[in-house]
Protein backbone atom coordinates (compact mmCIF):
# COMPACT_ATOMS: atom_id res chain seq x y z
CA UNK A 1 0.00 0.00 0.00
CA UNK A 2 1.27 3.04 -1.04
CA UNK A 3 -0.15 6.70 -0.02
CA UNK A 4 1.05 9.61 -1.54
CA UNK A 5 1.62 12.83 1.00
CA UNK A 6 1.13 16.37 -0.39
CA UNK A 7 1.05 17.88 2.87
CA UNK A 8 2.38 16.70 6.24
CA UNK A 9 1.76 18.32 9.70
CA UNK A 10 3.61 17.83 12.83
CA UNK A 11 2.51 15.46 15.59
CA UNK A 12 0.04 17.65 17.86
CA UNK A 13 2.22 17.69 21.11
CA UNK A 14 4.89 19.49 19.11
CA UNK A 15 3.79 22.99 18.12
CA UNK A 16 4.52 24.55 14.61
CA UNK A 17 7.02 21.44 13.26
CA UNK A 18 8.15 20.80 9.90
CA UNK A 19 7.87 17.27 8.72
CA UNK A 20 10.30 15.90 6.13
CA UNK A 21 11.89 12.91 5.29
CA UNK A 22 15.61 12.17 4.73
CA UNK A 23 16.18 8.99 2.92
CA UNK A 24 13.62 6.40 4.62
CA UNK A 25 13.11 8.47 7.79
CA UNK A 26 10.95 11.35 9.15
CA UNK A 27 12.95 14.58 9.77
CA UNK A 28 10.97 16.99 12.56
CA UNK A 29 11.73 20.10 12.93
CA UNK A 30 10.59 22.30 15.63
CA UNK A 31 12.27 25.44 16.48
CA UNK A 32 15.82 24.17 17.05
CA UNK A 33 14.56 20.74 17.98
CA UNK A 34 15.37 18.36 15.04
CA UNK A 35 13.46 14.42 15.87
CA UNK A 36 14.23 11.59 14.06
CA UNK A 37 12.09 9.17 13.07
CA UNK A 38 13.61 6.82 16.50
CA UNK A 39 12.41 9.65 18.38
CA UNK A 40 8.92 9.99 17.20
CA UNK A 41 8.21 6.49 18.31
CA UNK A 42 4.54 6.78 20.15
CA UNK A 43 4.21 10.28 18.16
CA UNK A 44 1.09 10.52 16.25
CA UNK A 45 1.49 12.31 12.63
CA UNK A 46 -1.41 14.21 10.52
CA UNK A 47 -1.25 13.63 7.53
CA UNK A 48 -2.83 15.45 4.66
CA UNK A 49 -3.40 13.07 1.47
CA UNK A 50 -5.30 12.90 -1.61
CA UNK A 51 -7.49 11.08 -0.34
CA UNK A 52 -7.98 13.08 3.03
CA UNK A 53 -5.90 13.53 6.02
CA UNK A 54 -5.07 10.63 8.34
CA UNK A 55 -3.74 9.66 11.93
CA UNK A 56 -0.74 7.87 11.68
CA UNK A 57 0.96 6.56 14.46
CA UNK A 58 4.51 5.18 14.90
CA UNK A 59 4.19 1.90 17.24
CA UNK A 60 8.19 1.42 16.09
CA UNK A 61 11.20 1.80 14.21
CA UNK A 62 14.20 -0.44 13.74
CA UNK A 63 17.36 -0.61 10.86
CA UNK A 64 16.48 -2.97 8.04
CA UNK A 65 19.13 -5.79 9.33
CA UNK A 66 18.67 -7.24 5.41
CA UNK A 67 18.95 -3.75 3.66
CA UNK A 68 21.32 -4.05 0.75
CA UNK A 69 23.77 -0.81 -0.02
CA UNK A 70 22.67 1.46 2.59
CA UNK A 71 20.52 1.70 5.57
CA UNK A 72 16.81 1.52 5.50
CA UNK A 73 14.38 2.66 8.36
CA UNK A 74 11.50 0.18 8.90
CA UNK A 75 8.32 1.76 10.85
CA UNK A 76 5.37 0.01 12.18
CA UNK A 77 2.43 2.31 11.72
CA UNK A 78 -0.48 2.13 12.86
CA UNK A 79 -3.73 4.08 11.81
CA UNK A 80 -7.19 5.16 13.35
CA UNK A 81 -10.28 4.83 11.50
CA UNK A 82 -13.41 7.62 11.64
CA UNK A 83 -14.49 5.28 15.19
CA UNK A 84 -11.34 5.33 16.55
CA UNK A 85 -10.40 2.07 15.62
CA UNK A 86 -6.80 1.11 15.09
CA UNK A 87 -5.36 -0.95 12.34
CA UNK A 88 -1.69 -1.77 10.35
CA UNK A 89 -1.39 0.46 7.77
CA UNK A 90 0.78 -2.02 5.87
CA UNK A 91 -0.37 -5.51 5.44
CA UNK A 92 1.78 -8.46 6.17
CA UNK A 93 4.83 -9.22 4.00
CA UNK A 94 6.45 -12.79 3.58
CA UNK A 95 7.54 -12.80 7.17
CA UNK A 96 4.62 -11.94 8.85
CA UNK A 97 5.63 -8.21 9.34
CA UNK A 98 3.90 -5.35 8.74
CA UNK A 99 5.91 -2.49 8.36
CA UNK A 100 7.04 0.56 6.18
CA UNK A 101 8.54 3.33 5.86
CA UNK A 102 8.34 7.09 3.74
CA UNK A 103 9.95 7.76 0.75
CA UNK A 104 10.84 11.12 -0.87
CA UNK A 105 8.74 11.80 -3.88
CA UNK A 106 11.19 13.98 -5.22
CA UNK A 107 8.97 17.20 -4.92
CA UNK A 108 9.47 17.77 -1.81
CA UNK A 109 6.73 15.58 -0.17
CA UNK A 110 6.33 11.39 0.56
CA UNK A 111 5.07 8.82 0.14
CA UNK A 112 4.43 5.65 2.56
CA UNK A 113 5.53 2.29 1.68
CA UNK A 114 4.90 -1.23 3.05
CA UNK A 115 7.48 -4.01 3.29
CA UNK A 116 4.63 -6.69 1.51
CA UNK A 117 4.77 -4.32 -1.56
CA UNK A 118 7.20 -4.15 -5.06
CA UNK A 119 8.41 -0.40 -4.04
CA UNK A 120 9.14 -1.34 -0.64
CA UNK A 121 10.84 -4.69 -1.76
CA UNK A 122 13.26 -3.06 -4.49
CA UNK A 123 14.18 -0.07 -2.02
CA UNK A 124 15.07 -3.08 0.72
CA UNK A 125 17.11 -4.51 -2.14
CA UNK A 126 19.32 -1.44 -2.78
CA UNK A 127 17.45 0.39 -5.49
CA UNK A 128 17.32 3.70 -3.76
CA UNK A 129 16.29 6.30 -6.52
CA UNK A 130 16.60 8.87 -4.53
CA UNK A 131 20.19 8.37 -4.42
CA UNK A 132 21.30 8.10 -8.10
CA UNK A 133 24.57 9.76 -8.60
CA UNK A 134 26.58 10.72 -11.46
CA UNK A 135 29.02 8.59 -12.35
CA UNK A 136 26.98 5.50 -10.12
CA UNK A 137 24.70 3.08 -11.34
CA UNK A 138 21.53 3.96 -12.81
CA UNK A 139 19.39 3.27 -9.58
CA UNK A 140 16.35 5.32 -10.57
CA UNK A 141 15.80 3.00 -13.94
CA UNK A 142 17.32 -0.32 -11.99
CA UNK A 143 13.86 0.81 -9.40
CA UNK A 144 11.74 1.09 -12.48
CA UNK A 145 13.29 -2.78 -13.49
CA UNK A 146 12.49 -4.24 -10.24
CA UNK A 147 8.96 -2.87 -9.62
CA UNK A 148 8.01 -4.45 -13.21
CA UNK A 149 9.74 -7.87 -11.92
CA UNK A 150 8.63 -8.52 -9.20
CA UNK A 151 5.00 -7.38 -10.64
CA UNK A 152 6.06 -10.36 -13.42
CA UNK A 153 4.76 -7.23 -15.02
CA UNK A 154 5.91 -8.50 -18.87
CA UNK A 155 4.12 -5.79 -20.82
CA UNK A 156 5.48 -2.75 -18.55
CA UNK A 157 1.65 -1.68 -18.53
CA UNK A 158 0.67 -2.31 -14.87
CA UNK A 159 -0.38 -5.58 -15.44
CA UNK A 160 0.67 -8.48 -12.88
CA UNK A 161 1.39 -11.82 -13.48
CA UNK A 162 2.34 -13.16 -10.35
CA UNK A 163 1.33 -14.65 -6.95
CA UNK A 164 2.19 -13.07 -3.40
CA UNK A 165 4.54 -15.74 -1.78
CA UNK A 166 6.07 -16.98 -5.24
CA UNK A 167 9.63 -17.04 -4.44
CA UNK A 168 12.19 -15.87 -6.89
CA UNK A 169 16.29 -15.18 -7.18
CA UNK A 170 17.45 -11.91 -9.34
CA UNK A 171 20.63 -9.96 -10.40
CA UNK A 172 21.51 -6.96 -11.90
CA UNK A 173 24.04 -5.96 -14.54
CA UNK A 174 25.60 -3.14 -12.18
CA UNK A 175 26.64 -5.57 -8.97
CA UNK A 176 24.14 -4.19 -6.34
CA UNK A 177 22.75 -7.84 -6.08
CA UNK A 178 26.06 -9.49 -8.09
CA UNK A 179 24.64 -12.22 -10.63
CA UNK A 180 26.56 -15.32 -9.78
CA UNK A 181 27.00 -18.88 -11.19
CA UNK A 182 24.86 -20.21 -8.60
CA UNK A 183 22.78 -23.57 -8.58
CA UNK A 184 18.89 -21.83 -7.15
CA UNK A 185 17.46 -25.00 -6.64
CA UNK A 186 14.71 -26.00 -8.58
CA UNK A 187 14.40 -22.62 -10.23
CA UNK A 188 14.74 -21.79 -13.92
CA UNK A 189 15.72 -18.48 -15.64
CA UNK A 190 12.58 -16.30 -16.25
CA UNK A 191 13.08 -13.30 -17.76
CA UNK A 192 14.92 -10.20 -18.25
CA UNK A 193 13.70 -6.79 -17.22
CA UNK A 194 14.42 -3.46 -17.98
CA UNK A 195 12.07 0.04 -17.39
CA UNK A 196 9.51 -0.44 -19.68
CA UNK A 197 8.44 -4.11 -18.63
CA UNK A 198 10.43 -7.69 -19.64
CA UNK A 199 13.47 -7.14 -22.76
CA UNK A 200 13.18 -10.98 -23.36
CA UNK A 201 10.98 -14.02 -21.63
CA UNK A 202 12.19 -17.56 -21.42
CA UNK A 203 9.41 -18.68 -19.43
CA UNK A 204 6.66 -17.10 -17.63
CA UNK A 205 6.52 -17.10 -13.30
CA UNK A 206 2.71 -18.21 -13.19
CA UNK A 207 1.49 -20.44 -16.42
CA UNK A 208 -1.98 -20.17 -15.06
CA UNK A 209 -1.67 -16.62 -15.22
CA UNK A 210 0.15 -15.83 -18.47
CA UNK A 211 1.68 -18.00 -21.15
CA UNK A 212 4.35 -17.62 -23.46
CA UNK A 213 1.76 -17.44 -26.35
CA UNK A 214 -0.87 -14.65 -24.46
CA UNK A 215 2.61 -12.68 -23.95
CA UNK A 216 2.81 -12.62 -27.79
CA UNK A 217 -0.47 -11.98 -28.40
CA UNK A 218 -0.74 -8.83 -25.75
CA UNK A 219 2.25 -7.56 -26.37
CA UNK A 220 3.43 -8.21 -29.54
CA UNK A 221 7.02 -6.66 -29.09
CA UNK A 222 7.69 -9.75 -27.35
CA UNK A 223 6.94 -11.81 -29.81
CA UNK A 224 10.75 -12.05 -31.32
CA UNK A 225 12.18 -12.65 -27.77
CA UNK A 226 9.86 -15.70 -26.15
CA UNK A 227 11.06 -18.64 -25.34
CA UNK A 228 14.12 -20.74 -23.86
CA UNK A 229 16.04 -20.32 -27.44
CA UNK A 230 15.49 -16.53 -27.80
CA UNK A 231 15.94 -15.39 -24.39
CA UNK A 232 18.85 -16.78 -21.68
CA UNK A 233 20.85 -14.99 -19.75
CA UNK A 234 23.69 -14.49 -21.34
CA UNK A 235 21.92 -13.18 -24.62
CA UNK A 236 19.93 -10.85 -22.52
CA UNK A 237 23.54 -9.44 -20.99
CA UNK A 238 24.58 -8.75 -24.04
CA UNK A 239 21.60 -6.00 -24.69
CA UNK A 240 21.86 -2.65 -22.57
CA UNK A 241 18.52 -2.38 -21.80
CA UNK A 242 17.96 -5.50 -19.75
CA UNK A 243 18.95 -4.29 -16.04
CA UNK A 244 17.80 -6.76 -14.06
CA UNK A 245 17.27 -11.16 -14.37
CA UNK A 246 15.22 -13.26 -12.60
CA UNK A 247 14.99 -16.97 -11.73
CA UNK A 248 11.50 -18.33 -10.78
Amino acid sequence: MMLAAVLSTAAPSIAAAQLAVDGTEFVLTSGSRVLRSADLVGATLMIRTDVGEIAVTIESVEEDPTSVGGDVFLHHFVVTDANGNLSDLCTPDAKGQSLGFPVPNGSGGFELTCTSGAVGKCIRWGYRFWEEASGGPPLHPLHQACIRMVRADYGGDDTAHTRDGTLIFFCDRFGINPCEDEDEGATTFEAAWGTQGAICVARTRIPELASLESLAESYPRLAPDLGPTACTAERALDNPAALLLNRS
